[in-house]
């Protein structure tokens, strides 16, 4: 069974740090294009940052600088650094698997940026 677990969100003040976790499971990780998304609420869903399986990555323009993706083959799991972190980061964090036409989500982790 495919299975992606998210963890490490929850309240973070403004200029703090979270470093979520997607653990994979059914999958490897290093064969396939890892991805977060997010979700605030009354917006659509975008994508925050991935790596491919050759270990490029890319980041939207409002989180380079300050959040950096990662894996760790070892142990099948792909992280997300967020540090510098905004009021306007406040989402559900989404961790997503793509190879070839199979596409995976995790259940989501909320980040709640808050004073």
């Amino acid at each position: 069974q495919v299975q992606l677990v998210e963890s490490g969100g929850g309240l973070v003040q403004p200029g703090g740090s979270l470093r979520l976790s997607c653990a994979a499971s059914g999958i490897i990780v290093r064969l396939n294009t890892m991805g977060w998304y997010r979700q605030a609420p009354g917006k659509e869903r975008e994508l925050v940052a991935a790596i491919t399986d050759g270990g490029i990555t890319n980041y939207v323009d409002s989180v380079k600088g300050r959040f950096t993706i990662s894996r760790d083959n070892a142990k099948n799991t792909v992280y997300l650094q967020m540090n510098s972190l905004k009021a306007e980061d406040t989402a559900v964090y989404y961790c997503n698997a793509r190879r070839m036409s199979r596409i995976v989500w995790g259940q989501g982790t909320l980040v709640t940026v808050s004073s």
